[in-house]
């Protein structure tokens, strides 16, 4: 436990016009790309996450770039921001790194102060845009979206996200996989007293017929452990799994939310996971839930 994770998915809050009628969106700004819409020179707003309470309130931290942090409030909640004057250059994955650091840091200890609060995504910049501030727009963005945060707030209000992922080594449950397998045995029996060439044959047949039989029993063990993890937590997201040394693979990536500072039955669970050979664990937390929020 107490791994940091350092890739919070991408998204952004801002506003658009459409006419007369003021539409408020979620822009998706992906670190790949500079945030549209902000002009050179006019400042822009990194949205860090929003809180509940329209009080001022001081985060006590730089942000990115040893900016400044404080709060903008509108219908009882709280935008922690700071100014961004320029779209955020991506060249330099080092210096990405840092940013999605910082944008952590200052998250997880607003998280830490207030009774609730809704992350926002690594990227998230109100623009200055059709003649209004940045501020402008996201005090708009906060009262026409109030509804809908105040009722993601209660969702995760006393919650926690923890990281799981379970991992295997197929050379060591293969054999345990496989070893019952008729189809196998009898592949293996005919590979004995072939010529090279045949036997070359039948055992690229072999590869993979036991690749075929990893899948499917990854694919069981994966329901299962979800299965078990499930009743042990609140709710349960299916992350993508990640690439791993060799030989072990990722079996599965889940982001569990729990009761702050309870994760005991989730935790006595994947101990018992744990036990069984050539499967391995990973257990982080706890974090802001990122993962159960669209902001």
């Amino acid at each position: 436990m107490g791994e940091p994770r350092t890739n919070p998915e991408q998204g952004a809050p801002a506003c658009e016009h459409r006419g007369d009628e003021v539409a408020c969106r979620l822009h998706v700004l992906a670190i790949e790309s500079p945030p549209r819409g902000l002009v050179r020179g006019e400042k822009g707003l990194y949205v860090y996450c929003v809180a509940e309470g329209s009080q001022e309130i001081d985060p006590g931290l730089k942000g990115i770039e040893g900016g400044s942090v404080f709060s903008l409030s509108a219908q009882g909640l709280s935008a922690i921001v700071q100014e961004c004057d320029a779209p955020l250059p991506t060249e330099d994955a080092r210096r990405v790194s840092e940013w999605v650091m910082v944008h952590q840091t200052v998250v997880e200890s607003m998280w830490e102060k207030c009774s609730a609060v809704v992350p926002s995504s690594f990227g998230a910049v109100v623009v200055p845009k059709d003649g209004k501030s940045a501020e402008e727009n996201l005090r708009e963005w906060l009262a026409l979206e109030a509804e809908s945060l105040r009722g993601k707030m209660a969702k995760l209000r006393g919650k926690a996200e923890y990281g799981v992922q379970v991992s295997w080594d197929p050379m060591i449950v293969g054999p345990r996989l496989t070893k019952n397998d008729a189809e196998i045995q009898k592949l293996e029996q005919e590979i004995q007293g072939k010529t090279p060439g045949a036997a070359y044959l039948l055992k690229q047949k072999l590869e993979g017929l036991v690749r075929r039989r990893l899948e499917a029993g990854a694919d069981i063990y994966f329901k299962e452990f979800y299965q078990r993890i499930k009743a042990c937590s609140l709710e349960v997201q299916v992350e993508k799994a990640r690439r791993e040394q060799p030989p072990r693979q990722m079996l599965a990536n889940f982001s569990c939310l729990m009761p702050k500072g309870d994760a005991s039955g989730l935790g006595n669970e994947l101990e018992k996971i744990g036990r069984i050979e050539g499967f391995f664990l990973r257990f982080t937390g706890p974090w802001p839930p990122y993962s159960f929020v669209n902001l």
